[in-house]
C-alpha cells in the first residue's frame, strides 16, 4: 500500500477540523423550554374581596325623654326577650337649683297667686251670696203671682236676675280654679332637686328590649345625664348573620346577579358557601392605604351551607370572599403563562414536529392561572409556557418538562 505523503495528511486533517467547526457553528441549536398540554376540565373565574359578618336586623335602644338614665340593668352578650326583658330605666330632668334672685322672684309669685286666690274665693262667696238672694226673690215674686197680688212682668224679671246670679257664680268657680292652679304652678317653680318627685311608680320610664336577641353593645354602663333619642344599647341576633364585601365599582358591575361565592379564611376548618343577595346602587368613596381614592360597592351576601352562619361567627368578623363570576364544567384551558400578545391578537407557541410553531388564538374567560380556548388549539397540543426570546416560529425546542 503506497504510503500517502505527510503533507497531503496534514491539510486533509485540517480540512476535517474546519468542516467540523463551520457544521458545528451553522448546526440548529435546540431552544431549551418548559411545555404542557392543552386539556379540558371544570373552570372558574372568581374575585377575591374582603368582607366582615353583619347581623341583619339590629335595634338601637333611644332614650324617650330627656332626664338621667340609671346604671344599665344589662351586660354586653346577656340574652334577651322582646316585650319582657327590662334594658333600661330613665328618670326625668330633675328641677334645677335655683339662684337667689330667681327664688325670690318665684316667691314673690307664690304670694301673688296666694293673694289672687283669697280674692278669687271672696268673690265667689259674693257671687253664692247673690245667688241665694235672687232666689229668695223669685220665690217671693212666684207667690205672689200664684196669689194673683203681682203682675207676670215681675216674676219675670226675678228670674231674669236669677240666671245672671247663676251665671256670676259659675264664673265665680271658675275664676277660682284659675287662681288655684296659678298658685301650684308658681310653687312648683320653687321645687328644688331634693324635692321630692312624682310616686315611685311612675317616677321612671322602664324601657324593654324591642326583640329578642342579645345586647350587642352598651354606650355607657354607669347612670349619666341623656337627651331624647340618644342611644342606650343595641340588640341583635348573632345567629342572623350576613356578609358584606366591598369590591371596587368596576369589578362589582361583572358581578352576575345572585352569584356563589366561598367564605374562606373565617377562622374555621373548609370553606363555606354564600348567595349574592344585593350589591347596593350607591358606590362611595375611601382612600386605600397608599392615599389612592378608589369607589367602592357594597355586595351584601347570606349563608347558604350551612343555612345561616357557624355558631362560631359573630358579629363584624373578618372574612375572605372568593366571589364565582363565570365557571364552566368543561372548558379547553391553557396556561395564561403560554400566553403572549401577537399584534392585537393572542397567541402562542405549540410544539409541531420538535420545533415550536406561532398559534394564533381566541381567548374567552381567564382566571389567574388558565384562560379558555375558543378557537386555535385542540385537546391535546403541547404548547411551551413561559417562552424566551430565542423561541421563534420554526425553532427546535428541547423539552425540559412536560406537564
Amino acid at each position: 500500500m503506497p504510503r500517502i505523503p505527510r503533507p497531503i495528511l496534514l491539510i486533509s486533517l485540517g480540512a476535517l477540523i474546519v468542516a467540523a467547526l463551520v457544521w458545528t457553528a451553522i448546526r440548529p441549536v435546540p431552544v431549551p423550554a418548559e411545555l404542557v398540554e392543552v386539556g379540558r376540565g371544570p373552570m372558574q373565574v372568581t374575585l377575591d374581596v374582603d368582607g366582615v359578618t353583619r347581623i341583619r336586623e339590629v335595634w338601637e335602644v333611644s332614650s324617650p325623654i330627656a332626664g338621667t338614665a340609671r346604671r344599665s340593668p344589662v351586660r354586653v352578650g346577656d340574652p334577651v326577650v322582646g316585650g319582657e326583658t327590662l334594658v333600661g330605666v330613665v328618670e326625668p330632668v330633675a328641677p334645677s337649683l335655683l339662684d337667689r334672685r330667681s327664688r325670690i322672684q318665684a316667691e314673690a309669685a307664690v304670694h301673688e297667686a296666694e293673694a289672687a286666690l283669697v280674692a278669687a274665693e271672696s268673690r265667689m262667696a259674693q257671687a253664692l251670696e247673690d245667688l241665694n238672694y235672687a232666689k229668695i226673690r223669685h220665690d217671693r215674686a212666684q207667690a205672689l203671682v200664684e196669689r194673683g197680688i203681682a203682675s207676670q212682668v215681675r216674676l219675670e224679671d226675678a228670674a231674669q236676675a236669677l240666671k245672671v246670679e247663676e251665671a256670676a257664680r259659675d264664673a265665680a268657680i271658675s275664676a277660682r280654679l284659675m287662681a288655684q292652679s296659678t298658685l301650684d304652678r308658681a310653687r312648683a317653680a320653687l321645687i328644688g332637686p331634693a324635692e321630692p318627685g312624682a310616686p315611685a311608680e311612675v317616677c321612671c320610664v322602664e324601657i324593654r328590649a324591642p326583640a329578642s336577641g342579645v345586647v350587642l353593645a352598651i354606650d355607657r354602663l354607669s347612670a349619666r345625664p341623656v337627651a331624647v333619642g340618644e342611644r342606650l344599647l343595641s340588640i341583635g341576633d348573632p345567629a342572623d348573620l350576613e356578609i358584606v364585601a366591598d369590591p371596587l365599582s368596576r369589578d362589582a358591575v361583572r358581578i352576575p346577579d345572585g352569584a356563589t361565592a366561598n367564605v374562606e379564611r373565617w377562622g374555621g376548618p373548609g370553606a363555606l358557601q354564600a348567595r349574592l343577595r344585593r350589591i347596593e346602587p350607591s358606590a362611595v368613596t375611601e382612600t386605600s392605604a397608599l392615599g389612592i381614592e378608589q369607589q367602592r360597592v357594597e355586595a351584601i351576601f347570606d349563608f347558604i351551607d350551612p343555612p345561616g352562619a357557624p355558631a362560631r361567627l359573630g358579629d363584624g368578623y373578618a372574612v375572605r370572599l372568593r366571589i364565582v363570576l363565570w365557571q364552566s364544567a368543561d372548558a379547553l384551558q391553557v396556561p395564561v403563562g403560554a400566553l403572549f400578545r401577537d399584534g392585537a391578537e393572542w397567541a402562542a407557541f405549540a410544539l409541531r414536529d420538535g420545533r415550536a410553531r406561532l398559534v394564533v388564538l381566541r381567548i374567552g374567560e381567564r382566571n389567574d392561572r388558565t384562560a379558555q380556548v375558543i378557537d386555535g388549539l385542540t385537546e391535546g397540543d403541547v404548547v411551551i409556557t413561559h417562552p424566551s426570546d430565542k423561541v421563534v416560529d420554526g425553532a427546535a425546542i428541547d423539552p425540559l418538562l412536560r406537564e
